[in-house]
């Protein structure tokens, strides 16, 4: 990989709630890498995003920074049981 790690994008330019923000810095997360700069705005405003890059560059975090930011400041459905799951991950086993 010959691209720069991390871009001068950090995640306090994002509004995000602060149990996530807290997180991001308590992992030593200050700036975002080049495809967290570009989905997180996208993912963050609620559209759907797809994007590309190589094994290591933080696609699940950016994904996973955006799916905790709406269930923190989005109320769940009135009618939702609270069995009812509200957000769903499909990910390949080596994700997991």
């Amino acid at each position: 990989m010959t691209e720069n790690l991390v871009t001068d994008t950090t995640f306090d330019e994002f509004d995000l709630p602060e149990p996530v923000r807290q997180g991001l810095q308590e992992a030593g997360f200050t700036h975002c890498t080049p495809i967290q700069a570009e989905t997180l705005p996208v993912a963050l405003s609620g559209r759907d995003v797809a994007g590309q890059a190589q094994t290591g560059t933080g696609k699940t975090a950016a994904f996973l920074v955006a799916l905790f930011t709406r269930l923190l400041t989005e109320p769940a459905h009135p009618k939702r049981r609270a069995t009812q799951p509200r957000a769903l991950v499909v990910a390949p086993t080596r994700e997991l």
